[in-house]
């Protein structure tokens, strides 16, 4: 059996790895990775609006890694609309990317359930195998924050490199065209940033719990018997 301090160990690692589970699941399904403010171009040279006017052609989008929505402001008040992106949405995105971010957190999840299960086995006893031990452990925290990372950096790259909020704005816009004013990273994202980080944490928890800390002996008086002693 581990030792309390070994065992508490685990167990908090346990946890963590089951909240980042969940904490991955979550921000996979909430639309809320990014959100701006897009500006209707179109609209805005046609009327050659000034900067107060500007106002009247700013409107707002927000998405995450399976849908979204926007507000189109175009001078005539503001038009709500909510799109996927599967089935037919991918296809104007980069569509081999955006499928390896999803395929990347999927991924994520299955590791973090593994390294769950392990962090609970060398909670409860001292596996005779060294791979489902700690070194066990941290393999998979590692690869569960590996993957998270993995696809983290994927959706910044789709966003900034491959201008993933201006294509989406511009989705079947056939006369108006919209430009990006702002971006900001949403509550799902920072979420999916704190899951590596809990794997991170959990491997330093897996490094701790090999340490071995030296037993404080007490030291035990020495008898002396004497022929006296005896006697009585």
């Amino acid at each position: 059996m581990p030792g309390c301090f070994k065992k508490t160990l685990f167990a908090l690692a346990s946890l963590i790895s089951f909240v980042s589970f969940i904490l991955i699941v979550v921000a996979m399904g909430i639309p809320k990775w990014m959100t701006g403010k897009i500006l209707c171009k179109t609209g805005a040279d046609l009327v050659n609006a000034t900067d107060p006017e500007l106002v009247k052609f700013i409107g707002e989008i927000y998405y995450g890694l399976f849908r979204g929505g926007k507000i189109r402001q175009c001078g005539l008040g503001g038009r709500r609309s909510k799109f996927t992106i599967f089935p037919h949405m991918v296809k104007k995105l980069n569509t081999g990317l955006h499928v390896m971010i999803i395929m990347f957190l999927c991924v994520a999840i299955f590791f973090s359930l593994v390294s769950f299960g392990f962090c609970i086995l060398n909670a409860i006893k001292v596996p005779y195998r060294a791979i489902n031990g700690p070194a066990g452990a941290c393999l998979w925290n590692f690869l569960a924050g590996g993957f998270v990372v993995l696809g983290v950096t994927s959706f910044m790259a789709a966003v900034k490199l491959h201008h993933l909020t201006e294509r989406i704005a511009n989705f079947r816009e056939n006369v108006f065209r919209f430009v990006i004013l702002e971006e900001r990273f949403e509550d799902c994202f920072w979420i999916c940033v704190a899951s590596a980080t809990a794997h991170a944490v959990n491997l330093l928890l897996i490094a701790i719990s090999e340490i071995h800390f030296p037993k404080i002996k007490t030291k035990t008086e020495e008898v002396n018997v004497t022929a006296e002693d005896i006697m009585y």
